[in-house]
């Protein structure tokens, strides 16, 4: 059984927020080699989109302004390793996505995607806007939502 929490940053408890902090750095700092401020300034103003299954965090993504000011978006979507190969991506994209619609239902959605996960995306709705771009040295592309699945 997953429970899903969906919390801004000043409602998370310390143990959540560390939980968070170590599978980004685990993931995206470790895993992937990329040296980069992974906690940032966005934190504060983040919302954060955590699927737990026994106690403990599996699958996460964090929804924040896009750096343009006209759209939200999400991002650093992880899977725990631990997790990997159980669609939990799916279940956690689908979470931001309804967290988004119902927060800001105004708002359009704009997000950097890594490149390889480029038809993932699309199969949510999303349509690339960019050339490939090197983004801390991993090719990325400019995806908005235009057809919410």
């Amino acid at each position: 059984m997953t429970d899903i929490r969906i919390k801004p940053t000043a409602e998370m408890t310390a143990y959540e927020l560390l939980e968070v902090m170590r599978a980004r750095v685990a993931v995206f700092v470790v895993e992937q080699r990329c040296l980069y401020q992974e906690v940032d300034g966005k934190d504060a103003v983040a919302v954060h989109v955590m699927l737990r299954r026994a106690g403990q965090l599996v699958a996460y993504a964090r929804i924040v302004p896009h750096d343009d000011g006209v759209h939200m978006s999400f991002g650093r979507v992880l899977v725990v390793q631990s997790a990997r190969h159980e669609h939990l991506a799916t279940g956690v994209v689908k979470e931001a996505l309804l967290a988004l619609a119902e927060r800001y239902p105004d708002m359009p959605v704009k997000i950097q995607a890594q490149l390889y996960l480029q038809a993932f995306y699309e199969g949510f709705g999303f349509s690339a806007i960019s050339d490939p771009y090197l983004e801390d040295g991993i090719p990325h592309v400019d995806m908005v939502l235009t057809e919410p699945a």
